[in-house]
């Protein structure tokens, strides 16, 4: 997302950006492709209904191509010449919407040896193909740059996820015809990885008729309504109906699951043509603040998305993550640890919350469900301390600052930016930003949180002892993060390497973690455990 970053001045906010995203949806269309089509041809052919801004080529389950129109108009002209598929044997329910298919009625149409047209990738590369590329890195700050860049949201996949959610918006706007659908989360908050869902939820806000000013004359007029007897209510039963028609009437749309006794009620289903795992909800109003919240911090300095990235792959490598919901750390929570670790540096990397909401303007002004989530939008009101720290050094910093972290009686809390006594006895507690009476991080046990500080303490040993720090002779030997991802960090192979190489002086609290590592295994008591799995057997 911001590998095309503008210049720090010229950063557009959050909505800004999402709305022109959005526009630039509305003019775009999605048309399933033989592989071998003739690009130069297929443009051609579509242009007679407008200029086409950009085109861009993909596969999944088939080629498809993502076609961007210079207006609306032209997507009209596209659609008015565009034909109901014929067929023997079924019935085809005749619902038009921006997903086509194209046909080629001449062989000159196509090309007979090799595809004219070139796929951008969609997913990312594997671990072991990263830990080769980033071996061939000259510094540890490049290494996490490199991973960033790697495994970060491409332009055109950010495009596609923007008009998944228009295509969306067309089947809710049979019910709702001023309704929007939004991405949210990982998509849109500048940490999202190749590959990741699909979030989005479905806007009703945007009708228009609400707090409509009482004409003159003595007589108004209301719509009637339906009435539900709760807000949850009503959200249900939007759902349940507008599951119903993408799974009836979405062309592409399968698996379609309603979970609407869920604590927040959703529609989640695979889109074959774009390749996304989805969950639609509706009016989830303080996960978009989330994501805005997040935009912002990974925006307002480049170190923090780098940092972001290298440490979720770390914890996926070596399960301290999981696709599947359970006791693990989420990426979200993970995030979080890392924005605090930055506000506390000595100067900070990232401003409290706080600070940023005293920063803000009336139009930022937003309270949701009773809780306070006004921040700042415009990047040119916040002034950053002057932190010149390396990606190297931070990321050492923060190996060592969790593991020593005293999450027995502490709480992480970034409204704040900085450590305060735990109000109940969750193994990790992170307050949620937005509601601060919830623990964001409620599902995490005890043992996979001292899983995570383990290999907190044995990541730090490795960086400290020069382990990890420079390139091997051979040029790809696995070093720096790219040696952090290998499995055998913290297997008794890897320590019994180490001890062939001459180590470095360590620094104090490199000593005390070196000690807690030792009574920790001294003790054997079933709390280490967990230790000891991530030191000997291989990370999912």
């Amino acid at each position: 997302m911001f590998s095309l970053l503008e210049s720090k001045d010229e950063r557009k906010s959050f909505y800004t950006l999402q709305e022109e995203r959005r526009e630039q949806a509305e003019r775009s269309v999605l048309i399933s492709c033989p592989p071998t089509i003739n690009e130069k041809k297929f443009l051609k052919h579509l242009s007679r209904h407008g200029d086409i801004n950009n085109c861009f080529f993909y596969e999944s389950f088939g080629t498809y191509a993502v076609v961007e129109f210079s207006d609306k108009d032209c997507v009209a002209s596209l659609k008015d010449g565009t034909r109901i598929p014929s067929t023997q044997h079924e019935s085809t329910v005749p619902f038009k919407t921006r997903l086509l298919s194209v046909k080629t009625n001449h062989l000159g149409d196509q090309s007979k040896t090799q595809p004219s047209i070139q796929c951008l990738k969609q997913t990312t590369i594997g671990i072991n193909d990263l830990v080769q590329k980033l071996s061939k890195e000259d510094s540890i700050d490049q290494q996490l740059y490199s991973l960033m860049e790697e495994y970060q949201l491409t332009e055109e996949n950010i495009r596609l996820r923007f008009l998944v959610c228009s295509l969306l918006k067309d089947i809710a706007a049979a019910y709702f015809p001023e309704c929007i659908v939004r991405p949210f989360g990982s998509s849109v908050n500048g940490f999202g990885k190749l590959g990741c869902d699909l979030d989005m939820f479905l806007d009703l806000d945007t009708i228009s008729g609400r707090n409509l000013k009482q004409p003159g004359g003595g007589f108004s007029l209301e719509y009637q309504m339906k009435r539900m007897p709760s807000e949850r209510a009503a959200t249900q039963s939007v759902l349940s109906v507008i599951g119903e028609c993408v799974d009836q009437f979405g062309p592409g749309c399968v698996g379609v699951q309603k979970i609407l006794n869920a604590r927040c009620p959703l529609v989640r289903f695979s889109h074959q043509p774009s390749g996304f795992q989805c969950d639609l909800t509706a009016n989830n109003r303080v996960a978009m603040k989330s994501s805005e919240l997040l935009y912002l911090y990974g925006a307002l300095d480049g170190r923090v998305r780098a940092m972001v990235f290298s440490l979720r792959c770390w914890a996926r490598v070596h399960g301290l993550t999981s696709a599947i919901a359970g006791a693990w750390l989420t990426n979200f929570s993970l995030t979080v640890m890392v924005i605090f670790f930055l506000q506390r540096r000595s100067p900070s990397v990232l401003p409290t919350l706080d600070r940023l909401r005293d920063l803000a303007g009336p139009l930022d002004k937003c309270v949701i469900e009773g809780n306070d989530c006004t921040f700042v939008s415009d990047f040119s009101k916040i002034k950053l301390e002057k932190n010149t720290e390396t990606l190297e050094h931070l990321l050492q910093e923060f190996f060592e600052f969790y593991g020593n972290f005293a999450f027995s009686r502490l709480s992480i809390n970034i409204r704040k930016g900085k450590e305060q006594n735990k109000p109940e006895s969750s193994p990790l507690y992170i307050q949620n930003p937005f509601e601060p009476t919830l623990n964001v991080s409620k599902n995490v046990n005890a043992t996979q949180l001292e899983r995570f500080v383990k290999l907190c303490q044995e990541s730090a040993w490795l960086l400290q002892q020069g382990e990890v720090k420079g390139r091997g002779a051979a040029g790809d030997t696995p070093w720096g993060v790219a040696a952090l991802l290998l499995p055998s960090v913290g297997q008794a192979a890897g320590v019994a390497g180490r001890k062939k190489r001459k180590r470095e002086p360590a620094s104090e609290r490199i000593k005390s973690l070196l000690e807690s590592l030792k009574t920790s295994k001294a003790a054997g008591s079933a709390a280490s455990e967990g230790g000891k799995k991530s030191a000997s057997t291989k990370p999912r």
